[in-house]
């Protein structure tokens, strides 16, 4: 193939091989643009000063420039003995009395439970939705998806006036329906694409077999729409994970979950643990984007290869 004209006729013109390199010049250029944010912090979560831009020894590379002191503050951080010895004891220390760690295991309790909540509604939602059948389709449609649409703090303050009422503000309970109302959304649209392509007459065929609609769903329908609920399930448990102002509204200090923490550390306290917070979810957001496409791939792959 010839170089200067990669995935192009050979009858191109020279315009259209231009266009060719300028094209991919402007993608790169925006993927840039919108990773360029998102990848400053890294460098800089291990600046050995309280500062959030590069010193002149960072630029330098100078070795003593950089630190990792930001990342174990996020252990030793309201521990009652942070300059004990590592050991179990340490680490349970770390682990009870710990800003970021408390943080942590509320942001992973509250994004589980929420998840599995919002992931469970959304598809039956989506597959109800789906059918021909259904009355009122564009206007239930409107509802289930206009947390995504109506500004958070509105949503917030309805929520919180409303589980003051029946009891749920301030307990992680609330909190979990919260959450699980702003991620319900990202479930019924993903899982309703899905079902946009999805072969109808097996359900019928299963009917015609002797299987319950339960039996159906879960043999037949649900292992064929598994690449939408998980992308669902992702996005709610992302939206979960990264949610901070129905937090203020609904939570107590107990309660606050890794944006909470990192909101009141830039109010109260501006330190680079932060960035080094902000670095570990980039990567596991990487992580989890990976693991999602590995996923759908391999599904991909087995519905195309044909049954032994």
């Amino acid at each position: 193939m010839n170089f200067l004209r990669p995935n192009l006729p050979v009858y191109a013109s020279k315009l259209e091989i231009t266009w060719y390199y300028v094209f991919r010049a402007i993608c790169v250029a925006i993927f840039i643009f919108l990773l360029a944010p998102v990848l400053v912090i890294i460098p800089l979560s291990f600046n050995a000063e309280s500062f959030f831009s590069f010193t002149s020894g960072m630029l330098k590379l100078d070795p003593a420039a950089y630190s990792l002191k930001w990342y174990l503050d996020i252990f030793t951080n309201g521990m009652a003995a942070p300059e004990a010895t590592l050991s179990l004891s340490w680490l349970a220390d770390s682990w009870a009395r710990s800003q970021w760690m408390l943080a942590l295991k509320n942001s992973i309790i509250v994004g589980v439970f929420a998840t599995l909540l919002a992931t469970t509604l959304g598809t039956l939602a989506a597959v109800g939705l789906s059918r021909p059948d259904m009355p009122f389709r564009g206007p239930i449609m409107g509802m289930l998806i206009s947390p995504m649409i109506v500004p958070i703090v509105i949503t917030a303050t309805g929520m919180f006036f409303f589980f003051s009422k029946v009891g749920l503000a301030q307990t992680y309970i609330g909190l979990i329906m919260a959450h699980a109302l702003l991620g319900t959304p990202f479930v019924v649209i993903t899982v309703t694409a899905t079902l946009s392509s999805f072969d109808r007459s097996l359900m019928r065929a299963a009917a015609n077999l002797g299987a319950n609609p339960v039996t159906s769903f879960f043999k037949v329908q649900m292992p064929l729409i598994m690449p939408g609920v998980i992308s669902g399930g992702l996005f709610a448990f992302v939206t979960s994970f990264d949610e901070v102002v129905v937090v203020l509204f609904l939570a107590e200090p107990e309660q606050r979950t890794i944006p909470r923490q990192m909101w009141s550390g830039l109010r109260e306290q501006v330190s680079p643990t932060i960035l080094a917070v902000a670095t570990i979810l980039v990567i596991l957001s990487f992580i989890l984007l990976s693991s999602l496409e590995i996923s759908r791939r391999r599904l991909e792959k087995m519905k195309l290869e044909p049954s032994t």
